[in-house]
Order: structure tokens, then C-alpha cells, then sequence
């Protein structure tokens, strides 16, 4: 998504007569596109433009104009002026639109985003208070992106959404995001709504799979992604759409983050660990060549070892492709951050990453771990 959000903020000044710079050093304007999904991502962010400040502080040359987007921007005009005094603007995410062509680099492949924001309140994510309610771009919009990649000579195209197979069914309300924003009022994890309480009920067909199926007729398009998929709202259609549409790669991101349903819970992800795993058996029954990769949160508040350990079980068991582990880092705005401790180490959350890593990523690899006697 950030790349995405990248290349259409590039079409945008490209639209206005900007032409890019060959290095940050000769730009007259620099965005800086952040992430918050963890610290490291913030720190990262800091750390360039301390670079970018000390360069033309100490060269004596003119102040390139900083603008910073990005899911930073949940922050609040305000705490970012505090945070990065060398800011000149704040662009909010949520105002990168659609009305220039996005500058692409690679000529095979793209991104296409099919909706914005998200209306699921998992109590670790910044997502629905950094781009707000989710909101889905109308299908004559994307098909016409689509038909105009493929005259470009595009072959193969991603289609992007916080939860993407849930496009066309998102409820329109305040939700739960006003309560967050509430710096002083007091909730618990029972007051959280269900991310299922927060879409439509598909009538038939899903509207997911009938978008699907018009951009698999374009003429030109031979391969079709989706990222990311959650697993309550994994229709069956859809499995039968990948089982029957041989343009839908093969390979399907489905995020579990824990092996656990005691902290699946406590992260309102809105399944258990039995609904994933037979959602993956009737995906590999249907798609006998599937290959699934998911997410893991490991460390995340209350997981105990015996959580940790189930989370290793389904990881031995699962055969997963590859998996994102993340060590779980508390983030100034979600659920999770006012209503849980952080209680455990960095030094745990690495045994466990490490752990998860060799299992799963380092398997995949062919590498094996040294056996030390």
C-alpha cells in the first residue's frame, strides 16, 4: 500500500510540472512517505530527516520543503510538529487520491488499490486511525485503471485493500474511532466492536469475486493478485473463484498473528485458530496447489509461553510458504496501547521471532539450523 500511495503521489506532482529529482540532495521538495506499523518504521523515519536537515544546515544551502505523509499522520498535526520541528507540511493519507495517473516503474506488473482505510478494529493496528473509515473505490473506476494498464502492455496487476476481499461491503458510521479518539475516555477490550459488525453481509455473489471476474476478461491481464485477505470474510465464492479462474495466482496471503484464540481475542481478530485452520483445508482441498503465507505477532500483551507455544505448533503444522513474523510493539493510538501492558522483554520477543523464523522462513529456505553439541 505505501508503494502504491507512493507512485500515485508521484503522478500527482508529475500532473502539476514536477519532474523527479535524481537524489534527495537536489530536490526542491521532498515527501517522506512513513509507516507506523512499529517503532522501528518511526525511528526510521526520524532518522532520515535528521540526515536531510544536517546535509543543507551544514552546506549552508536552501532548505529543501519537507512534507510528511503516511500513516504517521495518525499522530496529529500538532505531536508531528513536536516530533519533526524540520517539517514544513503534513499531507494526511487519506488525501491521496486518484485524479492523476500514478508513475509506475516497473512495465509489467502494478498496483491497483481498490479501496482505502478500514473498518476492522484489531486492538494492534494503526490502519482505521491513520486512513480513516475504509471506503471502496467504485468498480467502473477500477475496471477503467485496469483496461488502460493493460493497452500500456501491464500483464499482471495487485489488487490492494487493508482487508481487500471485504470491497463493496463496508458499513458508512463513525464506529469505534471516535471512541479512540477520546484520550480520556476509559474502554475495555468487551466494548470493541466485531470486525464482523462492521460490514455487510454479502447478498449472493460477493461483490469482491464479481470484481474479480470483470478484470479477469480484460483482454491482456494474464495474472491477478489480492493483498491482504482476513480470514472471517474469506468467502467460499471466492475459494471457488480461485479454484475455477486460472488467472488468480496461486499464492494467498492469509494473516493468522497467533496460534492462540486467547490472544486472537484479546486482538479481536474475529476467528479462532479452528476457523483459520478450516478455511486453509478448504482452500487446499479446492486449490490443491495453493501456497499460503500469513502474519505473526509474536510477544504480543498476556501471551504467555504455553500461547507462544500453540502459535509453534500451528507454525510445525500449517506449512506455510513464508510468514511475516513481527515482534509486537506497542503504538500510541491503538486499543492495545490504552487498554494493555506491555509486558514482555524485546529480548523474548527475539527468542520467539527467532524461533518462528527458522521454522517457517529458513525452512522454506533449505537452510538448516547448525546443531550444536
Amino acid at each position: 500500500m505505501n508503494k502504491s500511495d507512493s507512485e500515485r503521489i508521484a503522478g500527482d506532482y508529475q500532473a502539476r510540472g514536477y519532474k523527479e529529482a535524481h537524489s534527495w540532495k537536489e530536490a526542491h521538495e521532498i515527501v517522506v512517505n512513513t509507516c507506523a506499523v512499529r517503532q522501528s518504521a518511526e525511528d526510521r523515519a526520524n532518522g532520515f530527516l535528521l540526515n536531510v536537515k544536517t546535509y543543507f544546515s551544514e552546506l549552508k544551502l536552501p532548505h529543501a520543503k519537507l512534507i510528511l505523509t503516511g500513516c504517521m499522520t495518525h499522530h496529529g498535526d500538532r505531536k508531528i510538529y513536536e516530533m519533526f520541528p524540520m517539517i514544513d507540511e503534513i499531507l494526511p493519507i487519506g488525501e491521496v487520491g486518484f485524479n492523476s495517473q500514478a508513475v509506475r516503474r516497473d512495465t509489467y506488473h502494478a498496483w491497483v488499490p481498490i479501496s482505502t482505510g478500514c473498518n476492522s478494529f484489531c486492538t494492534f493496528c494503526i490502519v482505521p486511525y491513520s486512513r480513516g473509515r475504509e471506503k471502496s473505490r467504485p468498480m467502473h473506476e477500477i475496471i477503467s485503471e485496469v483496461k488502460k494498464l493493460a493497452r500500456e502492455g501491464y500483464r499482471e496487476v495487485t489488487l490492494l485493500g487493508m482487508n481487500v476481499n471485504s470491497w463493496g461491503l463496508e458499513k458508512v458510521g463513525i464506529g469505534f474511532r471516535k471512541l479512540l479518539m477520546d484520550k480520556d475516555k476509559k474502554f475495555k477490550r468487551e466494548d470493541l466492536p466485531s470486525n464482523q459488525s462492521q460490514y455487510l453481509r454479502p447478498n449472493g455473489t460477493p461483490p469482491f469475486v464479481k470484481l474479480i471476474r470483470r478484470i479477469a476478461k480484460i483482454k491482456g491481464i494474464e495474472k491477478i493478485r489480492f493483498l491482504t485477505s482476513n480470514p472471517w470474510d474469506f468467502h467460499d465464492e471466492l475459494i471457488a473463484e480461485i479454484a475455477r479462474n486460472n488467472k488468480i495466482d496461486r499464492y494467498i496471503h492469509l494473516p493468522i498473528q497467533s496460534g492462540s484464540n486467547k490472544i486472537l481475542k484479546l486482538m479481536n481478530r474475529g476467528y479462532t485458530k479452528e476457523d483459520y485452520i478450516n478455511l486453509v483445508q478448504k482452500l487446499r482441498k479446492k486449490v490443491p496447489d495453493v501456497a499460503i503465507g500469513t502474519d505473526i505477532i509474536v510477544g504480543f500483551p498476556g501471551e504467555t509461553e504455553t500461547d507462544f507455544q500453540e502459535t509453534v505448533s500451528l507454525a510445525n503444522t500449517m506449512g506455510w510458504k513464508i510468514a511475516f513474523v513481527a515482534r509486537y510493539s506497542p503504538r500510541p493510538g491503538t486499543a492495545s496501547f490504552r487498554i494493555y501492558h506491555d509486558g514482555i522483554s524485546l529480548k523474548e520477543k527475539d527468542r520467539r521471532w527467532n524461533i518462528l523464523d527458522e521454522i517457517i522462513n529458513k525452512k522454506n529456505l533449505n537452510i538448516r539450523p547448525k546443531i550444536v553439541k
